[in-house]
C-alpha cells in the first residue's frame, strides 16, 4: 500500500515511479466515490515478493510530487470480522 500520495496524482505517473524496481502487475488508486478524485493512497502489485520488497524498500520515505510518501504491505481485511 502505498500513502501520502497526494490527490492529483495519476495512477500512470504512479506506476512509471514503481515500475523501476520489477514489473507492476496492478496500480490503483482509491477515489472518492462523488468526486472520482483519489484519496490519497493506492495499491501496487508485482509479479514477485522480492520485486515488492525492493519497491517498498527503495520508496518508503520518498518525496513524490512535493509529498513524503509511505510504503508498505497491504493488510487483507475479513469484513465480517470485527477486529479488522
Amino acid at each position: 500500500m502505498t500513502k501520502s500520495v497526494g490527490t492529483r496524482i495519476i495512477v500512470e505517473h504512479l506506476k512509471s515511479l514503481f515500475s523501476r524496481f520489477g514489473v507492476v502487475t496492478e496500480a490503483r488508486l482509491v477515489k472518492h466515490l462523488k468526486t472520482q478524485r483519489p484519496k490519497g493512497f493506492g495499491f501496487m502489485s508485482y509479479e514477485s515478493e522480492i520485486e515488492a520488497e525492493k519497491a517498498m524498500k527503495a520508496m518508503n520515505g520518498r518525496i513524490v510530487d512535493g509529498r513524503l510518501i509511505f510504503v508498505k504491505v497491504a493488510k487483507t481485511r475479513n469484513h465480517g470480522d470485527p477486529t479488522s
